[in-house]
């Protein structure tokens, strides 16, 4: 999902390039497919090196993602705000004497959710979120703006491969619970400990990979006519029980 708040938008090739060169977070980058010139190709090294997500468009939709109609055949997304590193959420906990307590989101798009998602978990007392680099939603300004400031207080990390990131955490000691319609109720399960709470894409869930290296999988029980949840108020309410079992 795009995100077309103009100060997340770099365009120009002079512009993208300095963006790069001056330590900005580019969170993804939108090329003109087929241009192998020069400037496009120093500002698609400059992308490889820091393993920023590329993606090649044809004209007609850069053109349509284009805010100043100037992109000159490129288009980078800032991050609003940096990015911390996993360990940083690890730490997190230790300096408040915590066990970690840690939001994994496999593919959320819509910078909604994740704002409301940084906001919730800021309440709820999880040390960080974890969010992959590709086929989700970044740091935007949006994202910024719905999570009411909790962004400034919440560490947000990204990683190249969520289900690797899973098996690297439970060598420190950590248990991971997904959300699932299928799994046992929430309230049956011990959420208690170091654990990691994974939420799935908003229409296709968690993927098969990522849940296979869960150790729980979570329902919340439902009521009504539809049968599921927004993926932001899915996270909420799985947080609030893991929540109250750590005050047990």
């Amino acid at each position: 999902m795009e995100d077309n708040f103009k100060s997340d938008i770099i365009e120009g090739r002079n512009a993208v390039i300095e963006a790069f060169r001056s330590g900005k977070t580019v969170d993804k980058l939108c090329v003109l497919e087929g241009c192998k010139d020069g400037p496009i190709n120093t500002i698609i090294r400059e992308a490889k090196k820091h393993n920023v997500m590329i993606k090649f468009l044809k004209k007609e939709r850069l053109d349509q993602l284009s805010v100043e109609g100037k992109h000159q055949g490129v288009i980078a997304y800032l991050a609003a705000y940096e990015y911390a590193q996993v360990e940083d959420i690890l730490q997190n906990a230790r300096d408040k004497g915590e066990s970690p307590f840690v939001i994994i989101l496999d593919g959320i798009e819509d910078p909604h959710n994740l704002g409301a998602i940084i906001r919730t978990a800021n309440q709820a007392g999880a040390h960080g979120i974890i969010i992959p680099k590709r086929r989700a939603v970044g740091l935007t300004s949006t994202v910024a703006r719905t999570s009411a400031g909790a962004i400034n207080y919440t560490p947000v990390a990204k990683v190249t491969n969520i289900a690797q990131t899973i098996e690297e955490l439970k060598k420190e000691g950590m248990w991971f619970v997904c959300a699932d319609m299928d799994g046992e109720v929430m309230y049956n399960l011990d959420l208690k400990g170091s654990i990691g709470l994974v939420i799935g894409n908003e229409g296709e869930g968690v993927s098969r990979l990522v849940k296979d290296k869960c150790d729980f999988v979570a329902s919340i029980p439902m009521k009504g006519d539809i049968d599921s949840l927004n993926a932001s108020v899915a996270m909420g309410i799985l947080s609030y029980e893991i929540v109250r079992q750590r005050m047990l």
